[in-house]
């Protein structure tokens, strides 16, 4: 195997203001609190990862983050970036979880990877640009008013898609897809996200049949993770098709729900998985099962972003494209990177490596660490 020894890794916190909050069933978001890390080899490759700690879906914090980071940072300075197999073990040998920071390292790996195999990093994957990539645009839970305002503005802009976040009553909830479809029209189709809202497989069964008449695409997450034994039950009842989101976080967590034949659709995003090695994994899995799956994210930058729209030529099974959260930036902190085109459509960079760095502006003054 060839060798590229890791000399040095910089962990930054980012800090970024949103336009306006961003609203789902777990809480408020109002600021993006992310991580960047850094990976510098002996001889001269610079590796960029990101991560959007999420601390009501994987536990993680920007504070532990860049805690944990140190540690793992410790523990792959000295060795081979190009051998990500032992670094993604040398990193779950370190801590149990913790799939956020875990991400960062690993989407820097495989950029030092892609660099010295000259390659694009999504044709390192595997991947090929045979497809276009759009992505979806997101609607805060908020007033139906409001809500419905949210989807004639980005309808207008030209997305192929709109996600409601959704997961509050049934009638709250019907009460807004139905002000969204009314301002929306038939045409566009809505995708619906309940991130866990609805407190058990009854009573999501029951406000799916209610929003079914409203021709849904499909639904992520409808009710708490830890009911994923619950979730089958939910598919089998749902005219809309389910996703799973929260409660498929690697590839065990895929292969767990495959053979419970608990959902119709995986949502992959790398901060769940802890990187592209398992969400490699999950997509070969669901492959195997004829499943579609969706790439995702949390409110990653466009540097996160990039890593992910590189992940979404990997194979034809990804179909779904919910990548629109840098688009809520007040700021964008990134140089290079995807490039968000017309009517939601997704460039991903032709260049060596993922292409995304952060501005030195950004990393100037922020709270870092050095290993």
């Amino acid at each position: 195997m060839p060798n590229t020894l890791i000399h040095t890794i910089e962990i930054y916190k980012l800090y970024i203001p949103l336009k306006e909050p961003f609203v789902i069933s777990l809480g408020p978001i109002n600021e993006v609190q992310n991580v960047v890390v850094v990976i510098r080899t002996s001889d001269g490759f610079t590796g960029w990862g990101e991560c959007s700690p999420y601390m009501t879906i994987n536990g993680e914090s920007i504070d532990t983050c860049f805690i944990v980071g140190q540690y793992l940072a410790k523990a792959l300075k000295g060795r081979n970036a190009l051998d990500l197999e032992h670094c993604s073990s040398v990193m779950d040998g370190i801590i149990y979880a913790n799939t956020s920071i875990k991400s960062a390292f690993d989407i820097a790996l495989h950029d030092i990877a892609a660099q010295h195999a000259g390659l694009p990093l999504y044709r390192f994957l595997g991947g090929e640009k045979k497809k276009v990539i759009q992505t979806d645009m997101t609607v805060s839970i908020g007033t139906p008013e409001k809500m419905r305002a949210d989807a004639i503005r980005f309808t207008t802009k030209g997305f192929p898609a709109i996600k409601v976040k959704l997961g509050e009553s049934k009638e709250k909830d019907v009460a807004r897809i139905k002000a969204i479809r009314e301002g929306i029209g038939n045409e566009i189709p809505l995708r619906i996200d309940a991130n866990q809202g609805w407190a058990t497989a009854d009573e999501a069964i029951e406000v799916l049949k209610a929003l079914a008449p409203y021709d849904i695409e499909h639904c992520e997450e409808p009710i708490p993770r830890w009911r994923f034994m619950e979730l089958g039950k939910v598919s089998a009842a749902s005219p809309i098709p389910i996703m799973a989101d929260e409660s498929c976080g690697d590839d065990h967590d895929a292969e767990r729900l495959i053979q419970l034949n608990a959902c119709k659709m995986l949502n992959i995003k790398l901060g769940k998985s802890s990187g592209f090695l398992k969400a490699k994994k999950i997509v070969q899995l669901a492959s195997n099962a004829g499943m579609h799956l969706q790439i995702g994210g949390f409110m990653e930058s466009r540097l996160g972003m990039t890593a992910a729209a590189h992940f979404a030529l990997l194979h034809d099974s990804i179909e779904h494209y919910d990548l629109d959260t840098p688009l809520m930036f007040a700021e964008d902190p990134v140089e290079g990177g995807i490039v968000y085109g017309e009517k939601g459509v997704v460039e991903v960079p032709e260049v060596v490596g993922s292409g995304a760095r952060v501005k030195e502006e950004y990393l100037r003054g922020a709270e870092r660490v050095m290993v």
